[in-house]
């Protein structure tokens, strides 16, 4: 059974992308392009999930937007 996961997508100061997993609290990945850090956060997916079992907690996140704002 395949379950969907919301990955937050950054792109950090040393050109690297950085992918959050809102669902999994602290599971996090890299890459140096958008389909390396795929690839990576599909992996660390499947590790979080086998460490803690597929008893994590139901945690849904609805995301309303992103907005950038200027002061």
């Amino acid at each position: 059974m395949s379950k969907n996961f919301t990955v937050l997508i950054e792109k950090g100061e040393d050109g690297y992308y950085i992918g959050s997993v809102l669902e999994l609290k602290g599971c996090h990945s890299q890459g140096e392009t958008i389909d390396e850090l795929l690839s990576n956060i599909k992996e660390a997916i499947e590790l979080y999930l086998e460490v803690k079992g597929e008893k994590t907690e139901d945690y849904t996140t609805e995301i309303i937007g992103i907005q950038k704002v200027s002061v």
